[in-house]
């Protein structure tokens, strides 16, 4: 007398689990947010950040791989330095910049003419 036994082998991941589609979902979340992250980056949409209230660099000019000199506006002066990899030197003190007479508020940007303006700029339009 013979018995047979029959063994059914089960896929190990099958494409409809559950953690797949976990996995999947969660995967491509990850790749949306660095993907808006880098674009954010590469169109200067993040926020500045840091307390830089009185201070602001209003030019800049490279003069070598890791040498550039800065003008910065401070509260009562701008300043020239001289930056490098190493250090920072003071290398001149400039009058007070001329305050801008009646400065315009900006007016608020749509999203649309945003996108044209970026696409136009690229060469895309």
């Amino acid at each position: 007398m013979k018995t047979q036994t029959t063994v059914q082998q089960q896929p190990a991941v099958s494409s409809g689990s559950p953690l797949v589609q976990v996995s999947g979902a969660l995967t491509a979340i990850i790749l949306f947010i660095l993907l808006a992250a880098w674009l954010a980056k590469r169109f200067g949409l993040s926020g500045k950040t840091g307390s830089t209230k009185g201070l602001k660099v209003s030019a800049s000019c490279t003069l070598g791989p890791r040498e550039r000199v800065v003008i910065v506006d401070v509260e009562d002066a701008r300043l020239v330095l001289g930056v490098t990899a190493t250090q920072i030197t003071h290398l001149h003190t400039l009058p007070p910049a001329p305050a801008s007479v009646d400065p315009q508020p900006a007016e608020p940007v749509d999203f649309q003419s945003l996108m044209k303006n970026l696409l136009k700029r690229n060469g895309k339009a």
